[in-house]
């Protein structure tokens, strides 16, 4: 019985990488307009390790980095993530599969909001950065006017 239950838990523990979740976001943009983006957004070292990459294709295979993972199923479920632009009427839909997204990592949101970020400086170039300093709002004053 416990021989059973080890080769069980063991045979999850390899397979339970190989279930990760495709999510699909559509961009009214065409695909040959989101490559660029999603090629910048994978050039951030700090973020990503590219291991594979087909411009023709428009696919890549990365891993996200983290700095750690806070508990062990993250550490096991960690995979490589596969990005893929698909042509869908005048638009692009870009798929992402991702294995894991959890209360400390959320890698298929944070690959999104940076590939919309990366899209919007593209298209617009010229356009100041937002000042993510910048603190707007005033420090309260005393109530005794000092």
């Amino acid at each position: 019985m416990l021989r059973s239950l080890v080769v069980v838990l063991i045979s999850l523990i390899v397979a339970l990488p190989a279930l990760g979740k495709t999510y699909k976001s559509t961009y009214p943009d065409s695909c040959t307009q989101l490559w660029p983006a999603v090629k910048d957004v994978l050039s951030n070292p700090n973020n990503y390790t590219v291991t594979s990459s087909d411009d023709a294709k428009m696919t890549a295979d990365y891993d996200p980095k983290h700095a750690a993972h806070v508990n062990i199923s993250g550490a096991l479920l960690q995979r490589k993530n596969h990005v893929t632009l698909v042509p869908k009427d005048s638009g692009c839909e870009m798929q992402v599969v991702s294995n894991y997204s959890g209360w400390e990592h959320n890698d298929q949101g944070d690959f999104k909001s940076r590939v919309d970020e990366s899209l919007a400086k593209l298209k617009n170039p010229n356009a100041p950065a937002p000042d993510k300093t910048a603190n707007t709002t005033e420090p309260a004053k005393p109530a005794n006017g000092r």
